[in-house]
């Protein structure tokens, strides 16, 4: 399969798409107000805007682009996966604090309005039948709250082995899991230093766990998709992963935002993804 960009000057092959391309997502710019602040530790937080067009378009694994300030400084919008989105018309994202734009996003103050372009992306595929395992590390688990409250939704949680969450600490874990145990989901987690559930990586709980299901989803740092991705490979499970890179534009203007397809050339994450069947991406540290 061939796809080219806006400006006819790159040429992507594939050989497949595991997941339904989306080529024609209605896209919003919005002045979004906060609804609701929370400082779920030192450096991590979460926020919560009115966003209607947003969030009724929202599917699971998009993400939108947000303005930090109302200045041209910083420049660029900042990326973030739809963490929640409700039916009445509000959005959710979360971040880890790591400059100035999201320094500035995590001091807004109740009522300020934040600029946000989207959904954006292609999204997770919902449609697949069959026991599924969600997997998430760090800032990853962001977007899969909302796939899994749209599986819930959909009537896929039978039997469901459990969301596999990893974090460095306790603190960063301990309410987002208790958020998917109020789901409905078992919840397994992970901790760098021990101070929940296992001590190691998250991916060390996906062994006995993967011979029961029939797709996995996954979000977090490279070499942990990576791991996943591999595993899944060798257990002939479908995997579909959800890239995260620096974005400029968020729009397939730039061409800035790319990883090695494993057909040739390059996947751009705003517009073939963030998210991508695992074997449409060369694995690479």
């Amino acid at each position: 399969m061939s796809i080219r960009s806006r400006t006819g000057r790159v040429d992507i092959k594939a050989t497949y798409y595991l997941i339904p391309p989306v080529f024609s997502m209605p896209e919003f710019q919005e002045k979004s107000p906060v609804r609701g602040r929370e400082q779920l530790t030192p450096d991590v937080c979460r926020l919560t805007l009115h966003a209607p067009k947003i969030a009724e378009h929202a599917r699971p694994g998009q993400f939108v682009m947000a303005r930090a300030g109302a200045t041209l400084d910083p420049l660029l919008r900042r990326p973030f996966s739809i963490h929640k989105a409700t039916g009445d018309g509000l959005i959710s994202i979360l971040f880890k604090v790591v400059g100035k734009g999201t320094r500035l996003l995590a001091a807004a103050a109740e009522s300020v309005e934040i600029d946000l372009i989207g959904p954006l992306g292609r999204g997770f595929d919902t449609t697949v039948a069959g026991p599924h395992c969600l997997i998430g590390g760090g800032m990853g688990i962001a977007p899969l709250y909302f796939l899994a409250e749209r599986l819930m939704r959909a009537g896929r949680q039978a039997s469901n082995p459990p969301v596999l969450l990893g974090a460095q600490t306790q603190a960063e874990l301990l309410l987002l899991a208790e958020e998917f145990t109020e789901l409905g989901y078992p919840v397994l987690t992970a901790t760098d230093d021990g101070t929940i559930g296992h001590h190691g990586f998250v991916t060390e709980l996906l062994d006995d766990i993967l011979p029961e299901v029939q797709q996995v989803y996954v979000c977090g740092p490279m070499p942990m998709m990576r791991t996943v991705a591999l595993k899944c490979r060798a257990a002939g499970t479908p995997c579909q992963v959800s890239l995260e890179t620096h974005m400029a534009c968020g729009l397939g203007a730039c061409l800035g935002c790319t990883y090695p397809a494993s057909g040739g050339g390059y996947l751009h994450v705003c517009k073939d993804g963030p998210v991508c069947s695992a074997e449409e991406v060369t694995w690479t540290l």
